[in-house]
């Protein structure tokens, strides 16, 4: 089991929190990353266009943004919906970004979810067993593009026919699928570097990794091959009450029963049951951005107790 690993994901835009603004969101989100730097591995944006009335940053751009500004640090999605861009350019995009940051990116990669933004911003939203089908197609597309030269291939859905994808990194980004159901499990046991759940809780996390461990042996996969990864909110405090009090107002507040929320003794206690379960990497999910009590308790006291326990 590797060692446990930190990532910070960061709200999409405005209006998630009580206290952010348009004048300081940037500034905002530079003080949080220049706390989390050295301790967390890495931080992770949504991929939306609209949720509600929401301000959304756009997923690729803010990655690329922030990226160049820390390069301590690794950057990842989660998830890209692999509707919205061709699977192809995005096997492009991912590929010149990865080069250009010396092997950074984490791209992670789901079906798609969300008919609002579709229909938005135009683009079709096909049942929910045709959006699997051209997800598996787009991951045999991007991968074909990060190992072959030149890349062809015929699916139903999406052509490729002696394409090139040059310049490369030494070794293809790393790549993720976020899925829970049945038929993404399967994909993520095929074609994943990484796996993650989100918003689970741990009884549900633990049965999802039995699944997904079942879906490895069915298509003859080391199960530990495939590292587990959560994404779940947090809200420390130094006492319960005030931890529960922080989500009061924001728009994360509906996760909070699938989240950890307590005193970091709490919190480490919470996260034992999902470590158990062989997760080793937490995208973390903090209140009341651009507050950081969540995160000064969890470098301070929780992160340390956990690496001396787990590992660094």
């Amino acid at each position: 089991m590797p060692a446990l690993q930190f990532g910070l994901a960061l709200s999409p835009g405005l209006g998630w929190f009580p206290g952010s603004s348009r004048q300081t969101f940037v500034a905002d989100i530079r003080r949080t990353l220049d706390r989390v730097t050295g301790v967390f591995d890495s931080f992770w944006m949504a991929d939306h266009f609209q949720l509600q009335t929401l301000d959304v940053l756009e997923c690729w751009s803010t990655l690329s943004y922030f990226a160049a500004l820390y390069p301590e640090l690794k950057f990842g999605s989660i998830v890209i919906s692999h509707s919205f861009r061709n699977p192809a350019m995005l096997a492009k995009m991912a590929a010149t970004l990865h080069y250009l940051t010396d092997g950074r990116l984490i791209l992670g990669m789901g079906a798609g979810w969300n008919k609002e933004e579709y229909l938005a911003y135009g683009y079709d939203f096909p049942p929910n067993g045709v959006r699997v089908d051209q997800f598996s197609e787009a991951l045999q597309v991007m991968t074909a593009l990060w190992r072959e030269t030149p890349a062809t291939f015929t699916g139903h859905h999406y052509t490729i026919n002696g394409a090139l994808c040059e310049p490369r990194y030494s070794t293809p980004p790393t790549l993720m699928v976020g899925g829970e159901g049945p038929r993404m499990l399967r994909i993520a046991a095929r074609y994943a570097d990484w796996w993650n759940a989100s918003w689970s809780g741990p009884t549900e996390y633990r049965q999802l990794v039995e699944r997904l461990t079942q879906a490895c042996t069915e298509v003859g996969r080391d199960p530990a091959t495939i590292r587990k990864t959560w994404l779940g909110l947090c809200s420390c405090a130094p006492t319960e009450e005030a931890a529960h009090r922080a989500l009061e107002g924001g728009a994360v507040i509906n996760s909070a029963s699938s989240g950890l929320v307590g005193t970091p003794d709490q919190i480490v206690e919470n996260l034992r049951p999902f470590i158990e379960a062989g997760m080793d990497y937490w995208m973390v999910v903090t209140p009341r951005f651009p507050d950081l009590t969540t995160l000064d308790l969890l470098i301070d006291e929780v992160i340390p107790r956990l690496k001396a326990e787990y590992g660094a």
